[in-house]
């Protein structure tokens, strides 16, 4: 049997486990709308935190687990990192807390695909068992949009009948994909991109200072994107995607090759090449359909980038060529990867039929 420690499916590949953080940064909003019900003794059994991945949803859920059973009762969720109750969550072993994410196959040792119904029935022994010692007690479901039918139908029925002093804090990065029963009876927590700033924060104690400015420019506001490019080489990469396009139309095939060759790399425990790729790809277009109508944006997130994209998108022309393009690049990445196509070639193809595009 291996000695690796097993996969855990709530953390970012390169980056602390959310349980470990110390303070959420950039979500005031939410954060003031959970004291806020707290303070009134309004505090809802079930809370649903929502929002774009990587935005701090999981760190949130973490920091309320650590604030109800510390009994902190700070005006800021804060909680000291010496508490007994804050090291015990740190370490898994506050039994108060109970914790439901997908689980690992005990034959292959791989993350399962979904939260299993065996998943929900371990926390409604939880709260069985935990029940005759009184107190708060606190379940995070991390993602709670990962549960199969047979699990999302046993929450619902832990919803409907909610076990006294108890709160349950959904994660959901797709709320859409849970039963409108589910949702109806959690009060929401919606989590929005981090700002720029908020984003170096984040960065800075990530000890990503260097990168920070091009990292935050990529990532949409995401710290988990974030901490996916620079754990991936995505600077390096989305610097090779732009200098494909530097003398648009003409493109250098044999770079487009090697770029291609790239994606065909096998995925692992920090990613897949095929996705970054394809989302750099992405990313790229989206930057040329912005410039187009709103000039180069910034900071650049690769050098030279703000006079590649001025040149192949100067105008709203170019702007809906761009955003066409991305689009269908979008609609055949997802369609090659539905019937397993090589990613290599898939990717190939896609950089010919840029290259092929109507000269703007």
């Amino acid at each position: 049997m291996s000695d690796e420690p097993l996969p855990e499916p709530d953390r970012v590949p390169g980056a602390p486990h959310p349980r470990d953080a110390a303070r959420i940064i950039g979500q005031d909003a939410a954060v003031a709308d959970f004291l806020a019900a707290a303070q009134a003794h309004r505090l809802h059994h079930a809370w649903l935190i929502s929002g774009p991945r990587g935005t701090g949803k999981a760190t949130l859920a973490w920091t309320v687990a650590k604030w109800l059973l510390s009994g902190a009762a700070t005006p800021d969720l804060t909680t000291p990192q010496d508490d007994p109750t804050v090291r015990r969550i740190r370490a898994l072993s506050e039994p108060r807390l109970h914790l439901v994410r997908r689980p690992v196959d005990d034959k292959t040792l791989r993350l399962r695909a979904e939260i299993t119904v065996d998943e929900i029935r371990r926390l409604q022994g939880f709260f069985h068992m935990s029940a005759v010692e009184g107190g708060r007690r606190v379940a995070i479901i991390d993602a709670a949009d990962e549960m199969n039918q047979a699990a999302a139908n046993a929450l619902l029925k832990l919803l409907e009948e909610p076990p006294q002093h108890a709160t349950l804090l959904l994660v959901a990065h797709q709320p859409a994909r849970l039963l409108p029963t589910i949702r109806s009876r959690c009060r929401e927590l919606r989590l929005h991109p981090l700002s720029p700033e908020d984003m170096g924060r984040v960065l800075h104690d990530l000890g990503l200072d260097h990168d920070a400015a091009r990292l935050a420019a990529l990532s949409g506001g995401s710290i988990g994107e974030a901490l996916r490019l620079a754990g991936q080489d995505g600077l390096a990469l989305y610097q090779r995607i732009t200098g494909l396009f530097a003398e648009y139309p003409r493109m250098d095939r044999r770079a487009a090759a090697a770029l291609a060759d790239l994606a065909a790399g096998r995925a692992g425990a920090e990613g897949d090449p095929f996705d970054l790729v394809v989302t750099l790809l992405d990313r790229f277009l989206t930057r040329a359909a912005r410039t187009g109508l709103l000039g180069a944006p910034l900071p650049e997130a690769a050098e030279g980038e703000a006079e590649v994209l001025g040149r192949v998108a100067p105008d709203p022309a170019a702007a809906r060529l761009w955003a066409a393009a991305q689009a269908e690049l979008s609609a055949r990445a997802r369609a090659g990867r539905a019937v397993n196509l090589d990613p290599s070639a898939l990717v190939l193809d896609m950089l010919v039929g840029l290259a092929n595009q109507p000269a703007v």
